[in-house]
């Protein structure tokens, strides 16, 4: 290994955070994890030698100090709340002050000056800010994660349903793994992709009728897929409460999602990992369990 980079991860108890640092100590970085406070996620992280600050994205004060003495580091905010464009502000001048070398942002591959979701627009809104840094930035745009599934997990369960209001769209779900592998390798060899938007895909694309076929195949039952309106989406789900922003987020992301915006595939996450993407198969047989 070369220079000793050492890496602050933000989100760093989610499942990318997750596996972005576990590569990161696989390949002998250090690390350091940004946690909104303490519990026993952030302590199995401890364990692991992660050093880790308890924080907050939208406090400047608690961005630049976690970022002293950092060379790369990773944004990833929430889509469930509001503020990822204040605390991308705050991300930019925090790396700005601390002559950061490096940084990898988790934006959406819907994000774009047009997009009419709050949370897409803004998350092209900070693509804009981090890259006026002049700090060598590389901006991850997956598409749908199979994490989605756990969401409705309820309704496959208990009425072997896929009920989505995503209509025919398709899409190739990406495993939150893969991302965590990609952020590993992309922060540490920054000067690689940098002010590259890296569009990232799982290895097939499929409709929901598709995914519905090969979820009922690991599950060994029928599992059928529902096309609902965004209302009835979150009255089936109300065991999961929404707000008004993600609730505005998903209704114009499902739209996009009908419009082919989220379509396509490409070998990106092999290419940069150097091994094959998880499987939307492999991810319930993983997860078969949940769903049962």
């Amino acid at each position: 290994m070369e220079k000793q980079i050492k890496v602050l991860i933000t989100g760093a108890t989610g499942k990318s955070g997750g596996a972005a640092i576990d590569e990161l100590l696989k390949r002998g970085y250090p690390v350091r994890a940004l946690v909104h406070q303490p519990d026993e996620r952030s302590a199995r992280l401890a364990a692991k030698g992660v050093e880790v600050v308890a924080g907050d994205l939208l406090n400047l004060d608690d961005i630049a100090a976690a970022m002293q003495g950092i060379d790369t580091a990773y944004l990833c905010y929430p889509v469930l709340v509001p503020g990822v464009l204040q605390a991308t502000a705050y991300f930019a001048i925090a790396a700005k002050e601390n002559g950061l070398n490096g940084i990898v942002n988790m934006s959406q591959i819907s994000a774009r000056r047009e997009a009419k979701s709050n949370a897409a627009q803004d998350h092209w809104a900070g693509e804009q800010l981090l890259n006026a840094t002049g700090i060598p930035t590389v901006h991850l745009r997956p598409t749908f994660f199979d994490d989605w599934f756990l969401y409705i997990r309820d309704l496959i369960r208990e009425n072997n349903e896929i009920a989505l209001p995503f209509g025919d769209g398709l899409w190739a779900p990406v495993d939150s793994a893969d991302l965590g592998r990609v952020v590993a390798k992309v922060a540490t060899n920054i000067t690689a992709y940098a002010g590259q938007i890296l569009r990232l895909y799982g290895p097939q694309e499929y409709s929901l009728a598709e995914m519905a076929a090969v979820i009922s195949g690991e599950l060994g039952r029928t599992i059928r897929y529902q096309p609902v309106t965004i209302a009835q989406f979150f009255e089936r789900n109300a065991k999961r409460p929404a707000s008004k922003y993600f609730i505005q987020h998903v209704t114009h992301v499902a739209e996009d999602c009908i419009n082919g915006v989220f379509a396509g595939t490409n070998d990106l996450i092999e290419t940069i990992t150097g091994q094959q993407p998880e499987t939307l198969s492999h991810f319930f047989r993983k997860n078969k369990a949940v769903f049962s």
